[in-house]
């Protein structure tokens, strides 16, 4: 059974608690029946995903009603409890509000109402197009560009690594406008998957399905009131979105950690050794204790920048980068001890340890690959 001792942290309150209980059960019969139904079909099974999560009510976290916010605690306990059942589920849910957080901070009322609604009921997929091919960790450096010609922006230029690239039915897309030099030239718009001139390049496959595109932009004439804010603020919409949905990333992290240490103490408790079991042996509880260790960190890390970002703060750059940082490398670390405990088993397609290597590995490069996160942190802390 899986420890949830955590929900009486003083980060939450009932409504949480309820929340994680609720969406349990509900990702036990919904959710989990579909955790490897990626690996044959990874486009229907996100958009069945998305529909299930839609019909549940869920997307309203990630996509709020209007005078709604974005709860973060929420957020990160609906991403760990999705991965710790499906990570196709915690990515179905997560791209929903990554894709739709830039309209929910800074659109207009019109953006809003014509795109928000359709993927809080799951009945539309969003993207966030930010990557490029010589731009991913470095924004600033973002190449396509967005020329004003009368009520539109023509799009020019080719984004990489795009999640839900092929099944979006909109991309927020970040291009060069030219206010200024480096990122304070960037704009972000809404562009329809559909616009003549926006064609998917191609698709990658990766260790992890998920649907993942590269996208071309050719002459893409979006209308000018597709732009998200006003011109050049389209840095700071990338990081204010980031600011919320970086913590969300350790909490997924997290989440796998979790599955994966649950299903190393029922491996040890149950694998017969040297007329004992596994689990008997002092090295095999001390790999347990530490695993535990690195799971309870993660989450403290994790909630403690929610709890922050919740709270008031304008932004927890540093706090949200220290939780994806710590927990996705932890992950790593319990998963990779998992894969250890279940010896042969444990890289044998098919088993949950395995699914799990492949799903994190991912998780430390994402928004923001752990390198940058140090990198990051060690700015905030010397700038006092």
């Amino acid at each position: 059974m899986p420890d949830t001792s955590f929900l009486s942290w003083p980060f939450f309150d009932d409504s949480h608690r309820r929340l994680g209980k609720d969406l349990d059960t509900w990702a036990i019969r919904e959710a989990a029946p579909l955790a490897h139904a990626g690996e044959h079909d990874v486009d229907g099974a996100c958009r069945e995903l998305v529909r299930r999560l839609g019909d549940g009510g869920w997307l309203r976290y990630a996509v709020p009603e209007p005078g709604g916010r974005l709860d973060v605690r929420s957020l990160c306990l609906i991403r760990e409890t999705l991965a710790r059942h499906a990570g196709l589920a915690d990515f179905a849910f997560a791209m929903q509000g990554l894709g739709t957080g830039p309209i929910t901070l800074f659109g207009s009322g019109a953006l809003k109402d014509r795109y928000l609604p359709p993927v809080r009921a799951g009945r539309a997929i969003a993207a966030f197009a930010l990557s490029e091919p010589e731009a991913g960790s470095d924004v600033a450096a973002t190449a396509t560009t967005a020329v004003r010609d009368g009520e539109s922006y023509v799009l020019d230029g080719t984004k990489t690594w795009i999640s839900n690239g092929g099944i979006a039915d909109h991309y927020v897309v970040f291009a060069r406008t030219g206010e200024a030099p480096g990122a304070r030239g960037l704009s972000a718009f809404v562009v329809d998957a559909d616009a003549p001139g926006l064609t998917v390049a191609g698709r990658i496959a990766v260790i992890a399905p998920h649907p993942l595109a590269a996208l071309r932009f050719e002459g893409c004439r979006v209308p000018a009131d597709r732009l998200i804010g006003n011109p050049g603020e389209g840095f700071k919409v990338a990081m204010a979105t980031l600011d919320v949905f970086r913590s969300t990333v350790g909490a997924a992290a997290l989440g796998f950690a979790r599955r994966a240490l649950d299903e190393a103490c029922a491996r040890a408790s149950g694998r017969p050794l040297f007329g004992g079991v596994l689990a008997d042996l002092q090295m095999t509880q001390a790999k347990i204790a530490d695993m535990a260790v690195e799971v309870d960190a993660a989450a403290l890390l994790v909630y403690r920048a929610a709890w922050t970002k919740d709270s008031g703060a304008s932004r927890v750059t540093r706090e949200a980068a220290m939780a994806k940082l710590y927990a996705t490398e932890a992950a790593q670390r319990v998963i990779d001890a998992a894969v250890q405990i279940f010896g042969g088993l444990g890289v044998t397609r098919g088993e949950t340890v395995e699914a799990l290597y492949r799903e994190i590995r991912p998780l430390r490069i994402y928004e923001g690959a752990s390198e940058v996160q140090k990198i990051v942190i060690a700015r905030q802390i010397l700038a006092g």
